[in-house]
């Protein structure tokens, strides 16, 4: 019941959810206590008002979000508090009292302050808002960016404002308590003072040496930056906070490239969820700002997805236009007709080029580039399960999607029998289960059977732990576990170093890797891997999710997979082992082959999971794998050939596209001579 209640008010936790039902009980009990009158009462609703309030924006609840929606926001609260103190005081018959008309005032006068102190912090927060926003880049010794204000000023700054008025609570009540009027004109006082104060102290930050250069001067520098850096390639990308993940696939491929690389972004929320990278990175939100900057020396941008926002950069003629996508799947997102626009289509394989001549969306045979998954390398191949070690068997499915298909997921209607074979499979294997991180954002079903699935797995994990068949090395999992305890707490000094991060225009000025620390990062994070899974046996079940460890990981540790159609699918046959796939639309085996690629060299799993035996048994006996064969010539198709490697595809594609620029623009620049000529002679 309370776990319902939690998902119906969408808090985050039990605690949340008593936070919020103390907030909604709390003010009829301060009318109750100011009309009855009692202080005490009103004293501990009041405390109990203000506490649990705190705690929700300390959360950042979304109930604190909903509330203002319907008129029931921070400051409405504050002064239906403020409102019901006065109330007690009319019911104590002390409305002829000094300490009364003290309050009245007080808070009047606290109200009056809200006003300027909300103009200084929406003024500085404007002023400080740089036009384009930067990593690893130093735009700072190219223009004045001074420092960011104190972050206790402007950080949740209205809340901070409204809290002043505890003094003049505290002592109100306190007068109303004892009947004298000495501590209401002390803490309404206080309170108007300390308001004062904080407005006062804002008012340095707005003046021209606090702030950063208008946008022209800062537009003027990035120009400069550019002329002097002379970007080749760009990594092109728009979306929410939740695509990020589509273009921080890419950043270890602009890492190395050939060519000088640049990222470009459109949305500041974007770049505050970019991964750690070298390559510069621009945030251009403005469309303005960024069709006027000089991008002149780029020759090749890269989109990463079909968004509106891409026409900003498509409207360059000076550059070729490549679609190179966030995944290569049999799913309709990878023929999108949105495609065409682009001078070339970048497909892993084979595959890709076919799946634009079936869709005939308008995409030209001659315009697709087969360059393979650089992402893929980490995935190392299959040589078969190791000797004495029990395999292990990844359940990926993907989420339930926008769109309500069935068929999207495995995880509602197959998910159980999928994990409930594996968990009882004799000889015994150990399962994984990484959900998709979107898994039950949409459905409610979904996530209900995630959570089912999650308890399955935990429950046979704990009974697998109690067999005495499964002996575990406690003394290397020790071992293991004070090997990631060390790595963890050197991530976390790292992640660490250096004074706080400030805001945009103070992180733009500061933000140039370090590139020793990146790469120890990358080194850590490698490490962290490997204790990771050295911290377990080999025999427990896991259900992992969060960032770490990464996807390509799991893949590493299995021996066989399950999922469903989606990207999973066709990374994990870069590895060259065993997977199966679930029919969870009911197609039939053969038009679910028919009309999805990547299973032509998977077991098909109805959503009954009955025929995972074919898997497993796969796995045991690799030399009676009938797929085996199939499964390099699909991973061949799909991905396209292990030589020369994928990067050096793409860097081929990229040189050989920049060419083409190259040519165009040269041809461009005679023509223009041409015309200029022929009328100055004629």
């Amino acid at each position: 019941m309370i776990s319902t209640a939690i998902r119906v008010a969408r808090v985050g936790s039990a605690a949340e959810l008593a936070a919020a039902v103390l907030v909604m009980l709390g003010f009829p009990c301060l009318m109750v206590a100011a009309l009855v009158p009692s202080v005490p009462a009103f004293t501990v609703a009041a405390a109990v008002t203000y506490l649990a309030d705190h705690y929700l924006h300390r959360k950042g609840s979304y109930l604190v979000n909903r509330l203002s929606k319907v008129r029931a926001g921070l400051s409405i609260r504050f002064l239906i508090r403020q409102l019901l103190l006065i109330l007690l005081l009319a019911r104590l018959d002390l409305s002829d009292n000094l300490v009364f008309y003290a309050a009245v005032a007080g808070f009047i006068a606290f109200y009056g302050l809200q006003a300027p102190h909300g103009a200084l912090v929406t003024l500085i927060r404007n002023r400080r808002r740089m036009p384009v926003a930067t990593r690893n880049i130093d735009l700072g010794s190219r223009v004045r960016i001074p420092d960011a204000p104190p972050r206790g000023l402007l950080n949740r700054s209205a809340e901070k404002m409204l809290h002043l008025d505890l003094a003049a609570m505290a002592g109100v009540l306190v007068s109303a308590f004892l009947d004298e009027a000495m501590a209401g004109f002390i803490g309404v006082g206080v309170t108007v003072v300390l308001g004062c104060l904080y407005v006062l102290a804002l008012v340095p930050f707005v003046r021209g040496s606090r702030i950063p250069p208008n946008a022209e001067t800062v537009l003027a520098a990035m120009d400069d930056w550019l002329a002097e850096y002379r970007p080749e390639t760009v990594l092109y990308f728009s979306g929410s906070k939740e695509s990020a993940y589509q273009v921080n696939m890419w950043l270890e491929t602009m890492e190395q490239l050939d060519s000088r690389p640049l990222i470009i972004l459109r949305e500041r929320v974007i770049l505050a969820n970019l991964a750690p990278t070298t390559v510069p990175v621009i945030c251009v939100p403005g469309g303005v700002h960024l069709m006027n900057l000089d991008l002149s020396t780029v020759r090749v941008a890269l989109y990463a997805a079909n968004v509106g926002k891409n026409i900003h950069l498509l409207r360059v003629p000076t550059m070729k236009h490549v679609f190179i996508g966030h995944g290569d799947s049999d799913k309709l997102a990878s023929v999108n007709p949105f495609s065409k626009v682009y001078d070339e289509v970048w497909t892993a394989g084979r595959a890709g080029r076919d799946r634009y001549a079936i869709a005939d969306v308008g995409v030209r045979d001659d315009d697709i580039v087969e360059v393979g998954r650089p992402q893929l390398a980490p995935i190392q191949t299959w040589q078969g399960v190791p000797e004495g070690r029990m395999p292990t068997v990844l359940y990926a499915p993907t989420w339930e999607g926008w769109d309500g298909n069935p068929g999207n997921t495995s995880i509602v209607l197959a998910g159980e029998n999928i994990v409930r074979s594996l968990v009882t499979a004799e000889p015994p294997v150990r399962v994984l289960y990484k959900p998709h991180p979107f898994t039950g954002t949409v459905s409610a079903e979904a996530k209900a059977a995630h959570q089912r699935i999650t308890a399955l797995v935990e429950k046979a994990g704990a009974e697998r732990a109690a067999d005495a068949r499964f002996a575990a090395d406690t003394a290397a999992q020790s071992a293991a576990k004070a090997e990631l305890a060390r790595i963890e707490a050197r991530l976390a000094q790292l992640a660490g170093n250096g004074k706080e991060r400030g805001d945009e225009a103070e992180v733009t000025r500061d933000s140039l890797v370090d590139v020793a620390r990146h790469e120890e990062v990358a080194r850590l994070r490698a490490q962290w891997n490997d204790a990771y899974w050295r911290s377990f046996g080999s025999h427990e079940h896991r259900v992992i999710t969060g960032a770490e460890p990464r996807l390509y990981d799991c893949f590493n540790v299995s021996d066989a997979m399950v999922s469903d159609i989606s990207s999973v699918v066709s990374d994990f046959i870069a590895s060259g082992k065993p997977y199966a796939v679930t029919d969870s639309g009911e197609l039939g085996e053969e038009e679910f082959k028919r009309q999805n690629t990547a299973v032509r060299a998977a077991v098909i799993l109805s959503n009954s999971a009955a025929e995972l035996g074919g898997l497993l048994d796969a796995v045991r006996d690799p030399s009676a794998d009938p797929l085996a064969e199939d499964r390099g010539e699909l991973k061949r198709y799909l991905l396209g050939p292990d030589e020369p490697t994928s990067i050096e595809q793409f860097n081929t594609a990229v040189a050989n596209l920049t060419l083409k620029a190259e040519t165009r623009n040269l041809g461009q620049e005679a023509r223009i001579a041409s015309t200029e000529e022929a009328e100055l002679t004629g």
